[in-house]
C-alpha cells in the first residue's frame, strides 16, 4: 500500500526527521575544477587536430625525374645515365638477373652473364633516389611490352631463336646511323652467316674492349676473344647493346637483297655502301680511307643536312 502524502509527513511513533543541512562547494575549489577541465579540453585539442598555426607543414612530395636511355646503350653506359639522376645502388648488379624475368624463355643460354639486349631503351619518370633496379624493372617490362610473339615467330621463319634476333638487332643498333641502312645492315649479317661467312663487324670487339672512340689497332682485331666476329664465324655469344624499336624490327624484317658487304659511305653523312662483290667493296673501302686522309684522318663533314 502506497503511503499518502500525509502519511509521508509524520510517521506514527517515531518522531519527525529533520532535513539534513544543504552542502555548499567552496569557490576556490570550483576554480580548481574549471582550470583542470579547461586544460583537459586543450590536451584533447591537441590530440585531435592540433594547434593550426603551429604545426610543421607536410612532407614536399617526391620529385620526379626524367631518365632518357638512348638505342644502343651498353649496360656501363646505362649505369652512368641512372647515377647521374641521382639513382642509387648499382645499375650493374640490379641488370645482371631479375627474378621477374627469365632469358631463357627468348631461347638465351641459361649461362648468359646479364640482362644486356633486354634493357629496353626509352624515357622512364621515376622517383628522385629510386634505386636504379626500378629503372631495370620498368625497363625489362617495356621490353616484353614491345617484343611481341610475332618476333618469336620471325625469329623461328629466319632460323634463328628470338635471342639470337635481339642479338642481331643489337649489331643493326651500333652500326646503323640512318634508318634505310637497318634491313640492309640485316640483310649483309643473315646472308653472311649462311654462307659461313665470318660477320667482320668491328661493333662486336669494341664491346669486348669498351672502347667506342678511339681507331682500333691491329693488335685489338686480332683480340681472341669470342665477341672478335673478324676472328670467329657465327654470331657473339650475347648482344652488344640494347636495341630499339627500328632495329628489332629490321632485324625480323631484313631487306630481301644478296649484299655481302657495306662501308661507310666518304661523304660523311652516316650512310653505308652496300654491294656483293668483294672487289666492289676493296674499292668503297679505299676511297672512304681517302676521304678521312683528306681531312686529318676525321670523318668528314656532311654537306647533305
Amino acid at each position: 500500500m502506497r503511503a499518502t502524502s500525509e502519511q509521508r509527513r509524520v510517521s506514527p511513533g517515531r518522531p519527525p526527521r529533520r532535513p539534513a543541512p544543504r552542502r555548499t562547494l567552496h569557490p576556490g575549489f570550483i576554480a580548481a575544477g574549471a582550470a583542470v577541465l579547461a586544460i583537459v579540453i586543450v590536451v584533447l585539442a591537441l590530440a585531435l587536430g592540433g594547434d593550426k598555426h603551429s604545426s610543421s607543414p607536410p612532407p614536399a612530395p617526391a620529385a620526379i625525374v626524367k631518365v632518357l636511355i638512348p638505342e644502343g646503350e651498353t649496360r656501363p653506359q646505362i649505369a652512368a645515365i641512372a647515377k647521374a639522376h641521382g639513382l642509387t645502388g648499382s645499375y650493374l648488379v640490379a641488370s645482371s638477373h631479375s627474378e621477374a624475368f627469365d632469358p631463357v624463355q627468348y631461347g638465351a643460354p641459361r649461362s648468359i652473364p646479364s640482362l644486356e639486349g633486354f634493357l629496353f631503351p626509352a624515357t622512364y619518370e621515376i622517383y628522385a633516389g629510386d634505386s636504379a633496379s626500378v629503372l631495370v624493372q620498368k625497363q625489362l617490362e617495356a621490353f616484353e611490352e614491345r617484343f611481341s610473339a610475332q618476333y618469336a615467330a620471325d625469329a623461328r621463319a629466319l632460323h634463328e631463336t628470338p635471342y639470337q634476333l635481339l642479338i642481331v638487332a643489337s649489331m643493326i643498333e651500333r652500326e646503323a646511323e640512318v634508318q634505310r641502312d637497318r634491313p640492309l645492315i640485316a640483310a649483309v649479317i643473315y646472308n653472311r652467316l649462311r654462307a659461313g661467312m665470318p660477320l667482320g663487324i668491328d661493333a662486336t670487339i669494341r664491346y669486348a674492349l669498351h672502347d667506342y672512340s678511339q681507331p682500333l689497332t691491329e693488335a685489338q682485331l686480332r683480340d681472341p676473344s669470342a665477341y672478335n666476329t673478324r676472328l670467329h664465324k657465327g654470331l657473339p655469344p650475347t648482344p652488344i647493346s640494347n636495341p630499339g624499336f627500328a632495329s628489332i624490327e629490321a632485324a625480323a624484317h631484313p631487306a630481301h637483297v644478296d649484299y655481302l658487304y657495306y662501308v661507310a659511305a666518304p661523304d660523311g653523312c652516316g650512310e653505308h655502301v652496300f654491294t656483293s662483290s668483294y672487289s666492289q667493296f676493296l674499292a668503297e673501302s679505299a676511297e672512304y680511307e681517302r676521304a678521312l686522309a683528306a681531312n686529318g684522318g676525321h670523318v668528314p663533314t656532311c654537306h647533305k643536312r
